[in-house]
C-alpha cells in the first residue's frame, strides 16, 4: 500500500511516496522558495512582452515573473491577478523566473506540501527516520550526483538549458539494456520530479520491435499524463511531461551549499541526547547557517539543548 510522509524539517518541508519500503516520488519545499503553482496573487504589469510574447509583471513583495498571454489593453503599471502556473527554476547560471497567466481570480494561495498531499503520516525527530529507511540520503546523492544504479547497468542525469538528458549504460546485451534502462529511466523522473522535455539515450537497437519494446517498457513504468516519440534508431526517446516545479536535481545542483546545510541540520536533530556540542563544517556551510540564525533555535528548541556550528578553519 502507497503511503506519503511528511516532514516540517529546519528550512525545508519534505514529502515522500513510499511504496514496497522504497521511495517513488519525493518533493522538497524550500523556506522562502516564493510563489507555489497554483498562488493566484495581485500584480502589476512591470515591462511589456518582449519578442517571445511574454510580459514581466511584478508582485507586491516586489518578486517579478513573466506573464502569457498579456491582457488586451494592459499598460505599463496597469493591475491584474496572475496565477502562477509554473515556480521558479534555479538553473546555474541562469535562473529562470515563475511563469504566470491572467486570472479572474479571486486572489488565493496554493496548498502548501503538506496540505497538497493529504492524508500523509507525520514524521517527527524523536522517532525512528522512516524516510531514511526509505532511502532518502540516497535519494539526495542521486539528484546531487546525476547517477542512478539499476539492475544490470547505470542512469547518468545530465541537467541541460535545453532538456534533461538521461544517458543509459550498462553491459547487457542492447535490447535488455534498452527495456531495463527504459523502466529505470521511468522510476528516475518520477522519483525525482523531473519535468519539462527530457531525453533518453538508450542503447542503438537496429531492430524496430525491439527499439518498441523499449517504448512500451517506458509506458508501462511511468504513469500518465505525458508525450513522448518512438525511440529513433539511435536509441533516442524524448519525453515531454508538465513542468510546475524545479526537479529535486535542479534544487540540489543549484545551491550544493543549501542543500548540505540542511542535510546536516536533519541529521543533527535526530543524534540520540545527550548528542554533540558542536559541529565542524566547511566555512560556505557554517556562513549559511550564521545566516539563518532561526535554524539553530529550532535545531536547539528540538533537541533540548543548543550546538555551535563551527567553520572548520576556525577550528
Amino acid at each position: 500500500m502507497a503511503e506519503w510522509l511528511y516532514e516540517a524539517g529546519i528550512g525545508e518541508a519534505r514529502a515522500a511516496l513510499i511504496e514496497d519500503g522504497l521511495i517513488v516520488e519525493a518533493r522538497i519545499e524550500r523556506e522562502g522558495s516564493g510563489a507555489r503553482a497554483g498562488d493566484v496573487l495581485p500584480a502589476r504589469l512591470k515591462h511589456k512582452a518582449g519578442r517571445a510574447g511574454r510580459a514581466e509583471i511584478a508582485f507586491d513583495d516586489g518578486a517579478t515573473a513573466l506573464l502569457s498571454p498579456v491582457p488586451p489593453g494592459l499598460t505599463e503599471g496597469g493591475p491584474l491577478l496572475a496565477e502562477i502556473v509554473r515556480e521558479a527554476i534555479p538553473e546555474r547560471g541562469n535562473p529562470k523566473l515563475p511563469l504566470a497567466r491572467p486570472s479572474e481570480g479571486p486572489a488565493r494561495l496554493a496548498p502548501s506540501l503538506a496540505e497538497g498531499i493529504a492524508p500523509a503520516r507525520m514524521l517527527h525527530p524523536h522517532e525512528p527516520d522512516a524516510l531514511e529507511a526509505a532511502g532518502w540520503s540516497e535519494l539526495l546523492e542521486q539528484a546531487e550526483t546525476g547517477l542512478v544504479p539499476f539492475p544490470g547497468g547505470l542512469l547518468r542525469i545530465a541537467l541541460t538549458p535545453a532538456m534533461t538528458v538521461i544517458d543509459v549504460d550498462g553491459d547487457l546485451p542492447p535490447a535488455e539494456l534498452a527495456i531495463r534502462g527504459a523502466q529505470a529511466s521511468a522510476a528516475a523522473i518520477r522519483r525525482l520530479g523531473i519535468g519539462g522535455s527530457i531525453g533518453i539515450d538508450l542503447p542503438t537497437v537496429p531492430d524496430k520491435r525491439a527499439r518498441q519494446a523499449a517504448a512500451e517498457a517506458f509506458d508501462l513504468a511511468y504513469p500518465q499524463p505525458f508525450e513522448r516519440t518512438a525511440v529513433n534508431g539511435f536509441g533516442f526517446l524524448q519525453i515531454i511531461r508538465r513542468r510546475v516545479r524545479p526537479s529535486l536535481p535542479e534544487l540540489i545542483q543549484s545551491d550544493p551549499v543549501r542543500a548540505a546545510a540542511l542535510a546536516l541540520l536533519r541529521r543533527l536533530e535526530r543524534e540520540p541526547l545527550p548528542g554533540p556540542d558542536s559541529a565542524s563544517v566547511s566555512p560556505a556551510i557554517a556562513h549559511l547557517i550564521a545566516d539563518h540564525p532561526h535554524w539553530l533555535e529550532t535545531l536547539a528548541r528540538r533537541r533540548g539543548r543548543p550546538i555551535q556550528i563551527l567553520s572548520a578553519l576556525s577550528g
